[in-house]
């Protein structure tokens, strides 16, 4: 069985980074075909998809956000992070990890349970 967790600071200060790692069990982050995704929804909006890292180590970021987010990886760990850099109270979401399958964006058959994180003073 495959399970993500997302973890991080619950509450993040305008203009500071927010960082999330995403800790993976029962599947690598190398496995060919896999997209390791980060996906938020803020308060009453729908899912945005953010950006993922591939099985190979490339990544692909939601053009709206190119500008303040990474997602890395570690393989060693099995996990990935995002880091969302200049954050406003617009930051403020659920934030999931997910898996996708044969490509960008498409197919996310597994995910975390979603974390809170706030942006405010």
């Amino acid at each position: 069985q495959v399970r993500l967790q997302a973890s991080g600071p619950g509450l993040v200060k305008p203009s500071q980074t927010l960082s999330l790692t995403c800790t993976v069990s029962g599947d690598s982050i190398t496995t060919i075909n896999t997209y390791w995704t980060w996906i938020r929804q803020a308060p009453g909006k729908g899912l945005e998809w953010m950006g993922a890292i591939s099985y190979g180590g490339s990544t692909s970021y939601n053009a709206s956000l190119r500008s303040r987010i990474a997602i890395a990886r570690d393989t060693t760990k099995d996990h990935f992070t995002l880091q969302l850099t200049s954050t406003t109270p617009a930051d403020t979401a659920v934030y999931y990890c997910a898996r996708g399958r044969k490509g960008w964006n498409t197919r996310f058959d597994y995910w975390g349970p979603g974390t809170q994180v706030t942006v405010s003073s």
